[in-house]
């Protein structure tokens, strides 16, 4: 975010009083702040709602991580691999004697110079039928994707 975008998103935080921190509470959040919420809070919140409004929040996804982190359901570490690889990386899968590369990219994958919006779609290129991407790529477990690992 350029500084100067930063700083007239937050210019008129620094000096209401509670009364004032409220009146913009409202116009951010577009409902009344909790009764005893201290004006250093209420102003830290307001300043996250404009920045998520100017600049976007976090996708469904994060949330859902999030959510399973602070309800104890995941680790960290899980939540970042359920979250999946960042833009930039690369997935490589080995299949019937062929090495397979796809490149993450912010809103989709990139296969074989074409652009795909899901790695299910690129696992059925691959394969001829239908796959979960995730599970052909490696990137979950069969238990994890709600299947049986049997051993033996």
């Amino acid at each position: 975010m350029p500084r100067d975008m930063g700083d007239s998103l937050l210019a008129d935080l620094a000096g209401p009083d509670r009364d004032g921190l409220k009146r913009l509470w409202e116009e951010t959040v577009g409902c009344p702040p909790p009764r005893y919420l201290a004006p250093e809070f209420m102003a830290r919140v307001i300043a996250h709602e404009r920045q998520v409004k100017a600049l976007g929040g976090l996708t469904a996804t994060e949330r859902r991580a999030l959510r399973m982190m602070a309800e104890g359901r995941s680790s960290p570490e899980a939540a970042a691999t359920a979250l999946g690889p960042s833009s930039g990386a690369q997935i490589v899968r080995d299949w019937n004697g062929r090495s397979y590369r796809v490149e993450v990219l912010a809103d989709g994958y990139r296969f074989d110079g074409k652009t795909y919006r899901s790695l299910s779609s690129i696992a059925k290129r691959i394969t001829g039928t239908n796959w979960s991407g995730p599970r052909f790529f490696g990137l979950v477990s069969r238990r994890a994707a709600g299947g049986e690992i049997r051993e033996g």
